[in-house]
Protein backbone atom coordinates (compact mmCIF):
# COMPACT_ATOMS: atom_id res chain seq x y z
CA UNK A 1 0.00 0.00 0.00
CA UNK A 2 1.56 3.18 -1.00
CA UNK A 3 0.60 6.61 1.39
CA UNK A 4 -1.64 8.92 0.01
CA UNK A 5 -0.62 11.43 -2.77
CA UNK A 6 0.73 14.47 -0.92
CA UNK A 7 2.02 17.13 -3.80
CA UNK A 8 3.57 19.28 -1.30
CA UNK A 9 7.35 20.36 -2.06
CA UNK A 10 9.40 17.40 -0.27
CA UNK A 11 10.63 20.20 2.22
CA UNK A 12 7.15 20.00 3.40
CA UNK A 13 6.32 16.60 3.36
CA UNK A 14 6.57 16.01 6.88
CA UNK A 15 7.49 11.91 6.40
CA UNK A 16 9.88 12.39 4.61
CA UNK A 17 11.52 15.49 6.46
CA UNK A 18 11.50 12.61 9.00
CA UNK A 19 13.32 10.36 6.99
CA UNK A 20 15.61 13.06 6.37
CA UNK A 21 16.17 13.80 9.84
CA UNK A 22 16.86 9.96 10.62
CA UNK A 23 19.25 9.05 8.28
CA UNK A 24 21.61 12.43 9.77
CA UNK A 25 20.81 11.28 13.04
CA UNK A 26 21.66 7.36 12.19
CA UNK A 27 24.80 8.44 10.00
CA UNK A 28 26.26 10.48 12.87
CA UNK A 29 25.52 7.30 15.10
CA UNK A 30 27.31 4.76 12.84
CA UNK A 31 30.29 7.03 12.47
CA UNK A 32 30.89 7.70 16.32
CA UNK A 33 30.00 4.37 16.66
CA UNK A 34 32.59 2.77 14.52
CA UNK A 35 35.14 5.20 15.79
CA UNK A 36 34.96 5.02 19.37
CA UNK A 37 34.70 0.77 19.15
CA UNK A 38 37.94 0.63 17.29
CA UNK A 39 39.60 3.05 19.70
CA UNK A 40 38.30 1.54 22.43
CA UNK A 41 39.72 -1.61 21.44
CA UNK A 42 43.00 -0.52 20.33
CA UNK A 43 43.56 1.86 23.79
CA UNK A 44 42.28 -0.61 26.46
CA UNK A 45 42.07 -3.85 25.17
CA UNK A 46 45.47 -3.31 23.10
CA UNK A 47 44.13 -4.41 19.95
CA UNK A 48 46.98 -5.10 17.10
CA UNK A 49 46.40 -4.72 13.17
CA UNK A 50 44.56 -8.05 13.09
CA UNK A 51 42.27 -7.42 16.04
CA UNK A 52 41.17 -4.28 14.37
CA UNK A 53 40.84 -5.90 10.98
CA UNK A 54 38.00 -8.27 12.54
CA UNK A 55 35.97 -5.46 13.54
CA UNK A 56 36.15 -3.92 10.55
CA UNK A 57 34.83 -6.93 8.60
CA UNK A 58 32.51 -8.10 11.37
CA UNK A 59 30.48 -4.46 10.56
CA UNK A 60 30.51 -5.08 6.75
CA UNK A 61 30.33 -8.86 6.53
CA UNK A 62 26.78 -9.05 7.64
CA UNK A 63 25.43 -7.25 5.15
CA UNK A 64 27.03 -9.12 2.35
CA UNK A 65 25.72 -12.28 3.89
CA UNK A 66 22.04 -11.30 5.13
CA UNK A 67 21.16 -8.37 3.31
CA UNK A 68 18.78 -10.89 1.39
CA UNK A 69 17.54 -12.12 4.08
CA UNK A 70 16.73 -8.66 5.26
CA UNK A 71 14.81 -8.13 2.21
CA UNK A 72 12.57 -11.31 2.95
CA UNK A 73 12.31 -10.16 6.69
CA UNK A 74 11.51 -6.69 5.12
CA UNK A 75 8.75 -7.78 2.79
CA UNK A 76 6.51 -10.40 5.28
CA UNK A 77 6.23 -7.61 8.57
CA UNK A 78 5.00 -4.04 9.36
CA UNK A 79 7.68 -2.45 7.87
CA UNK A 80 7.79 0.76 10.46
CA UNK A 81 7.63 -1.62 13.76
CA UNK A 82 10.71 -3.41 12.02
CA UNK A 83 12.46 -0.26 11.84
CA UNK A 84 11.70 1.11 15.03
CA UNK A 85 12.22 -2.30 16.89
CA UNK A 86 16.03 -2.21 14.72
CA UNK A 87 16.92 1.45 15.56
CA UNK A 88 15.75 0.48 19.24
CA UNK A 89 17.76 -2.56 19.69
CA UNK A 90 20.64 -0.74 18.09
CA UNK A 91 20.70 1.83 20.68
CA UNK A 92 20.67 -1.00 23.58
CA UNK A 93 23.34 -3.04 22.09
CA UNK A 94 25.67 -0.09 21.60
CA UNK A 95 24.95 1.62 24.93
CA UNK A 96 26.16 -1.78 26.62
CA UNK A 97 29.64 -0.89 25.91
CA UNK A 98 29.97 2.10 28.24
CA UNK A 99 27.87 0.03 30.97
CA UNK A 100 30.35 -2.94 31.03
CA UNK A 101 33.20 -0.52 30.61
CA UNK A 102 32.07 1.37 33.75
CA UNK A 103 31.82 -1.98 35.09
CA UNK A 104 35.39 -2.69 34.17
CA UNK A 105 34.11 -5.91 32.46
CA UNK A 106 34.93 -4.93 28.71
CA UNK A 107 35.76 -8.08 26.55
CA UNK A 108 36.73 -9.23 23.26
CA UNK A 109 33.42 -11.06 23.08
CA UNK A 110 31.21 -8.10 23.77
CA UNK A 111 33.42 -5.60 21.46
CA UNK A 112 32.94 -8.50 18.15
CA UNK A 113 29.61 -9.12 19.26
CA UNK A 114 28.20 -5.43 19.06
CA UNK A 115 30.56 -5.06 15.73
CA UNK A 116 28.75 -8.01 14.39
CA UNK A 117 24.95 -7.21 15.78
CA UNK A 118 25.16 -3.72 14.82
CA UNK A 119 26.39 -4.24 11.33
CA UNK A 120 23.57 -6.86 10.50
CA UNK A 121 21.32 -4.20 12.29
CA UNK A 122 22.67 -1.32 10.13
CA UNK A 123 22.02 -3.35 7.11
CA UNK A 124 18.39 -4.13 7.97
CA UNK A 125 18.03 -0.79 8.21
CA UNK A 126 19.23 0.32 4.54
CA UNK A 127 16.96 -2.41 3.73
CA UNK A 128 13.86 -1.16 4.98
CA UNK A 129 14.33 2.41 4.06
CA UNK A 130 14.68 1.45 0.93
CA UNK A 131 11.75 -0.50 0.64
CA UNK A 132 9.87 2.38 2.44
CA UNK A 133 10.58 5.60 0.29
CA UNK A 134 8.85 4.44 -2.87
CA UNK A 135 5.50 4.20 -0.46
CA UNK A 136 6.47 7.55 1.33
CA UNK A 137 6.96 10.07 -2.23
CA UNK A 138 5.44 8.36 -4.72
CA UNK A 139 7.41 6.65 -7.62
CA UNK A 140 7.48 10.48 -9.04
CA UNK A 141 9.24 12.00 -7.11
CA UNK A 142 12.20 8.93 -5.84
CA UNK A 143 15.12 10.69 -7.95
CA UNK A 144 14.67 14.15 -5.89
CA UNK A 145 14.20 12.36 -2.80
CA UNK A 146 17.07 9.94 -2.97
CA UNK A 147 19.32 12.77 -3.72
CA UNK A 148 18.17 14.72 -0.40
CA UNK A 149 18.41 11.43 1.48
CA UNK A 150 21.75 10.94 0.12
CA UNK A 151 22.71 14.09 1.48
CA UNK A 152 21.56 13.78 4.52
CA UNK A 153 23.66 10.71 4.98
CA UNK A 154 26.77 12.34 3.78
CA UNK A 155 26.21 15.31 6.62
CA UNK A 156 26.36 12.54 8.93
CA UNK A 157 29.68 10.43 6.95
CA UNK A 158 31.12 13.96 7.28
CA UNK A 159 30.78 15.58 10.68
CA UNK A 160 30.64 12.09 12.53
CA UNK A 161 34.23 11.26 12.70
CA UNK A 162 35.10 14.24 13.43
CA UNK A 163 32.41 14.48 16.16
CA UNK A 164 33.43 11.01 17.79
CA UNK A 165 37.05 12.43 17.66
CA UNK A 166 36.70 15.49 19.46
CA UNK A 167 34.18 13.14 21.87
CA UNK A 168 36.90 10.64 22.79
CA UNK A 169 39.55 13.80 23.32
CA UNK A 170 37.62 15.37 25.85
CA UNK A 171 35.71 12.66 27.53
CA UNK A 172 36.84 9.09 26.57
CA UNK A 173 35.75 6.02 24.30
CA UNK A 174 32.63 5.45 26.82
CA UNK A 175 31.06 8.60 27.03
CA UNK A 176 31.48 8.86 22.99
CA UNK A 177 29.82 5.02 22.22
CA UNK A 178 26.91 6.48 24.83
CA UNK A 179 27.02 9.74 22.27
CA UNK A 180 26.34 7.13 19.51
CA UNK A 181 23.72 5.00 21.16
CA UNK A 182 21.85 8.14 22.06
CA UNK A 183 21.54 8.98 18.00
CA UNK A 184 20.06 5.81 17.29
CA UNK A 185 17.76 6.36 19.95
CA UNK A 186 16.51 9.33 18.18
CA UNK A 187 16.23 7.44 15.21
CA UNK A 188 14.25 5.21 16.67
CA UNK A 189 12.02 8.06 17.47
CA UNK A 190 12.08 9.61 14.25
CA UNK A 191 11.18 6.40 12.51
CA UNK A 192 8.31 6.23 15.07
CA UNK A 193 6.47 9.14 14.15
CA UNK A 194 6.15 7.68 10.42
CA UNK A 195 2.68 7.36 9.29
CA UNK A 196 1.47 4.48 10.57
CA UNK A 197 0.32 2.98 6.83
CA UNK A 198 3.31 2.00 6.22
CA UNK A 199 2.68 -1.41 8.77
CA UNK A 200 0.22 -2.13 5.63
CA UNK A 201 1.27 -4.22 3.34
CA UNK A 202 2.91 -2.60 0.34
CA UNK A 203 1.55 -5.63 -1.93
CA UNK A 204 0.23 -9.07 -2.63
CA UNK A 205 1.57 -11.33 0.85
CA UNK A 206 1.71 -14.84 0.50
CA UNK A 207 -0.41 -16.35 2.85
CA UNK A 208 0.99 -19.53 3.25
CA UNK A 209 4.28 -17.52 4.09
CA UNK A 210 6.30 -19.62 1.33
CA UNK A 211 9.80 -21.00 2.64
CA UNK A 212 12.61 -18.20 2.53
CA UNK A 213 14.44 -20.18 -0.19
CA UNK A 214 11.53 -19.63 -2.17
CA UNK A 215 11.20 -15.85 -1.04
CA UNK A 216 14.43 -15.38 -2.09
CA UNK A 217 13.76 -16.37 -5.83
CA UNK A 218 10.93 -14.25 -5.96
CA UNK A 219 13.55 -11.45 -5.70
CA UNK A 220 15.95 -12.64 -7.50
CA UNK A 221 13.28 -13.66 -10.65
CA UNK A 222 12.52 -9.54 -10.45
CA UNK A 223 16.24 -8.89 -11.09
CA UNK A 224 17.06 -11.72 -13.31
CA UNK A 225 13.90 -10.82 -15.93
CA UNK A 226 14.89 -6.95 -15.60
CA UNK A 227 17.45 -6.25 -18.21
CA UNK A 228 18.25 -3.02 -17.07
CA UNK A 229 18.28 -4.10 -13.30
CA UNK A 230 20.50 -7.11 -14.05
CA UNK A 231 23.31 -5.02 -15.81
CA UNK A 232 23.21 -2.31 -13.11
CA UNK A 233 23.71 -4.82 -10.49
CA UNK A 234 26.49 -6.39 -12.65
CA UNK A 235 28.46 -3.22 -13.48
CA UNK A 236 27.90 -1.88 -9.87
CA UNK A 237 29.75 -5.21 -8.51
CA UNK A 238 32.60 -4.30 -11.46
CA UNK A 239 33.30 -1.14 -9.81
CA UNK A 240 33.03 -2.11 -6.53
CA UNK A 241 35.41 -4.51 -7.51
CA UNK A 242 38.12 -2.43 -8.68
CA UNK A 243 37.46 0.32 -5.90
CA UNK A 244 38.24 -2.18 -3.37
CA UNK A 245 41.26 -3.02 -4.84
CA UNK A 246 42.41 0.28 -5.35
CA UNK A 247 40.96 1.00 -1.61
CA UNK A 248 43.21 -1.66 -0.03
CA UNK A 249 46.38 -0.24 -1.40
CA UNK A 250 45.43 3.77 -1.65
CA UNK A 251 47.11 4.74 1.44
CA UNK A 252 50.60 2.57 0.95
CA UNK A 253 50.79 3.20 -2.77
CA UNK A 254 50.17 6.91 -1.85
CA UNK A 255 52.52 7.19 1.00
CA UNK A 256 55.56 4.44 0.12
CA UNK A 257 55.64 4.64 -3.70
CA UNK A 258 54.53 8.24 -4.08
CA UNK A 259 55.84 9.85 -0.83
CA UNK A 260 53.39 11.70 -0.22
CA UNK A 261 53.17 13.76 2.91
CA UNK A 262 50.48 12.81 5.60
CA UNK A 263 48.86 16.40 5.03
CA UNK A 264 48.79 15.69 1.40
CA UNK A 265 46.83 12.25 2.05
CA UNK A 266 44.16 13.97 4.27
CA UNK A 267 43.63 16.42 1.36
CA UNK A 268 42.93 13.66 -1.02
CA UNK A 269 40.46 12.38 1.32
CA UNK A 270 38.81 15.62 2.16
CA UNK A 271 38.26 16.19 -1.32
CA UNK A 272 36.26 13.03 -1.67
CA UNK A 273 34.15 14.51 1.09
CA UNK A 274 33.73 17.73 -0.77
CA UNK A 275 33.03 14.98 -4.44
CA UNK A 276 30.37 13.58 -2.55
CA UNK A 277 28.58 16.50 -1.62
CA UNK A 278 28.84 18.30 -5.21
CA UNK A 279 27.51 14.90 -6.36
CA UNK A 280 24.31 15.01 -3.74
CA UNK A 281 23.80 18.76 -5.52
CA UNK A 282 24.27 17.35 -8.95
CA UNK A 283 22.29 14.20 -8.59
CA UNK A 284 19.02 15.29 -9.60
CA UNK A 285 19.72 17.97 -11.96
CA UNK A 286 21.64 15.34 -14.03
CA UNK A 287 18.86 12.88 -13.51
CA UNK A 288 16.14 15.36 -14.69
CA UNK A 289 18.04 16.53 -17.80
CA UNK A 290 19.56 13.01 -18.69
CA UNK A 291 16.98 10.39 -17.48
CA UNK A 292 18.29 8.33 -14.39
CA UNK A 293 19.38 5.41 -16.99
CA UNK A 294 21.51 8.12 -18.92
CA UNK A 295 23.06 9.19 -15.61
CA UNK A 296 24.08 6.07 -14.71
CA UNK A 297 25.89 4.95 -17.59
CA UNK A 298 27.61 8.21 -17.67
CA UNK A 299 28.80 8.42 -13.73
CA UNK A 300 29.63 4.62 -14.42
CA UNK A 301 31.99 5.03 -16.93
CA UNK A 302 33.44 8.90 -15.34
CA UNK A 303 34.16 7.06 -12.22
CA UNK A 304 35.57 3.55 -14.01
CA UNK A 305 37.85 5.98 -15.84
CA UNK A 306 39.20 8.12 -12.80
CA UNK A 307 40.65 5.03 -11.19
CA UNK A 308 43.19 5.30 -13.86
CA UNK A 309 44.58 8.44 -11.83
CA UNK A 310 45.93 6.28 -9.37
CA UNK A 311 48.20 4.38 -11.57
CA UNK A 312 49.28 7.34 -13.57
CA UNK A 313 50.56 9.11 -10.43
CA UNK A 314 53.38 6.96 -10.19
CA UNK A 315 54.81 9.26 -13.25
CA UNK A 316 54.39 12.21 -11.75
CA UNK A 317 52.61 14.84 -10.45
CA UNK A 318 51.10 12.48 -7.58
CA UNK A 319 49.58 15.06 -5.45
CA UNK A 320 47.03 16.70 -8.59
CA UNK A 321 46.54 13.72 -10.01
CA UNK A 322 44.95 12.04 -7.05
CA UNK A 323 43.44 14.87 -6.21
CA UNK A 324 41.63 14.55 -9.20
CA UNK A 325 40.46 10.97 -8.49
CA UNK A 326 38.94 11.85 -5.34
CA UNK A 327 36.85 14.79 -6.90
CA UNK A 328 36.57 12.50 -10.33
CA UNK A 329 35.58 9.60 -8.61
CA UNK A 330 33.40 11.17 -5.90
CA UNK A 331 31.37 13.04 -7.81
CA UNK A 332 30.67 9.71 -10.38
CA UNK A 333 30.31 7.49 -7.84
CA UNK A 334 27.71 9.81 -5.89
CA UNK A 335 25.41 10.62 -9.12
CA UNK A 336 26.03 7.12 -9.94
CA UNK A 337 24.73 5.48 -6.43
CA UNK A 338 21.52 7.78 -6.38
CA UNK A 339 20.30 7.05 -9.92
CA UNK A 340 20.64 3.39 -9.66
CA UNK A 341 19.33 3.29 -6.92
CA UNK A 342 16.11 5.23 -7.90
CA UNK A 343 15.75 2.89 -11.06
CA UNK A 344 15.59 -0.16 -8.96
CA UNK A 345 13.24 0.91 -6.28
CA UNK A 346 11.08 1.67 -9.85
CA UNK A 347 11.76 -2.05 -11.00
CA UNK A 348 10.32 -3.35 -7.77
CA UNK A 349 7.24 -4.90 -7.73
CA UNK A 350 5.08 -3.59 -4.26
CA UNK A 351 5.79 -6.43 -1.71
CA UNK A 352 9.14 -7.01 -3.50
CA UNK A 353 11.32 -3.52 -2.67
CA UNK A 354 12.91 -5.73 0.31
CA UNK A 355 13.91 -8.52 -1.57
CA UNK A 356 15.65 -6.39 -4.97
CA UNK A 357 16.67 -4.35 -2.40
CA UNK A 358 18.52 -6.31 -0.04
CA UNK A 359 19.70 -8.93 -3.15
CA UNK A 360 21.23 -5.76 -4.66
CA UNK A 361 22.95 -5.11 -1.77
CA UNK A 362 24.46 -7.88 -1.13
CA UNK A 363 26.33 -8.57 -4.49
CA UNK A 364 27.42 -4.59 -3.92
CA UNK A 365 28.85 -5.53 -0.70
CA UNK A 366 30.16 -8.43 -0.78
CA UNK A 367 32.68 -7.15 -4.15
CA UNK A 368 34.14 -4.73 -1.90
CA UNK A 369 36.18 -6.97 0.62
CA UNK A 370 36.68 -9.32 -2.29
CA UNK A 371 38.77 -6.58 -4.66
CA UNK A 372 40.21 -5.55 -1.33
CA UNK A 373 41.68 -9.09 -0.08
CA UNK A 374 42.28 -9.65 -4.31
CA UNK A 375 43.97 -6.47 -4.57
CA UNK A 376 46.11 -6.82 -1.36
CA UNK A 377 47.56 -10.62 -2.87
CA UNK A 378 48.04 -10.04 -5.66
CA UNK A 379 50.14 -6.96 -5.26
CA UNK A 380 52.51 -8.05 -3.37
CA UNK A 381 53.39 -10.77 -6.10
CA UNK A 382 53.17 -8.57 -9.16
CA UNK A 383 53.73 -4.82 -7.77
CA UNK A 384 50.97 -1.97 -6.90
CA UNK A 385 51.19 -0.44 -9.94
CA UNK A 386 50.13 -2.91 -11.91
CA UNK A 387 46.96 -4.08 -9.67
CA UNK A 388 45.93 -0.66 -9.76
CA UNK A 389 45.59 -0.78 -13.59
CA UNK A 390 44.33 -3.45 -13.57
CA UNK A 391 41.61 -2.78 -11.21
CA UNK A 392 40.89 0.31 -13.68
CA UNK A 393 40.36 -1.73 -16.04
CA UNK A 394 37.83 -3.97 -14.38
CA UNK A 395 35.52 -0.96 -13.29
CA UNK A 396 35.98 0.47 -16.51
CA UNK A 397 34.75 -2.52 -18.61
CA UNK A 398 31.96 -3.54 -16.34
CA UNK A 399 30.39 0.23 -16.52
CA UNK A 400 31.31 -0.04 -20.59
CA UNK A 401 28.82 -3.09 -20.52
CA UNK A 402 25.64 -1.07 -19.75
CA UNK A 403 26.12 0.88 -22.94
CA UNK A 404 25.10 -2.10 -24.84
CA UNK A 405 21.38 -2.16 -26.67
CA UNK A 406 18.18 -3.22 -23.60
CA UNK A 407 16.06 -5.39 -25.91
CA UNK A 408 13.32 -4.97 -23.69
CA UNK A 409 13.21 -0.80 -23.81
CA UNK A 410 12.42 -0.95 -20.46
CA UNK A 411 15.74 1.69 -20.15
CA UNK A 412 13.34 3.82 -22.31
CA UNK A 413 10.73 3.35 -20.64
CA UNK A 414 12.04 4.14 -17.04
CA UNK A 415 13.89 7.39 -18.78
CA UNK A 416 10.56 9.05 -20.17
CA UNK A 417 8.94 8.40 -16.82
CA UNK A 418 11.80 10.26 -14.44
CA UNK A 419 11.92 12.96 -17.33
CA UNK A 420 8.55 14.04 -16.76
CA UNK A 421 8.53 13.96 -12.82
CA UNK A 422 7.58 17.64 -11.40
CA UNK A 423 10.23 17.92 -8.87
Amino acid sequence: MTLPPDDRPLRRHRPFVLLCAEQTAGSVGRQVTALALTLLAVTELHAGPFAASVILALTYLPGAVLSPFAGVLVDRVCLRRLLVAATALQALVVGSVPLARAAGHVTWPHVYAVAAVSGTLTFTLSVGLQAALPRVVGPRRLLAANSVLTGARTAGQIGGPALGGVLVGLAGTGPALAVGGAAYAVEAVLLFALPQALDTAAGHRDPARSAPASALRAGLDVVRADRLLYRMVLAGAGLNLGAGAVAALYVLYATDELRLAAWQLGTTYAAFSVATVLGVLAAGRFGESLGAWRATRICGLLAGAAIFLVPAAALGGAFPLLLAYQLGYGLAATVWSVSMTTLQQLAAPAGLQGRVAGLTQAVLLATVPVGALGGGTLAAALGDVTVLVASAAVALVSAAALWAPVREGRAAGEEARLADQPQ
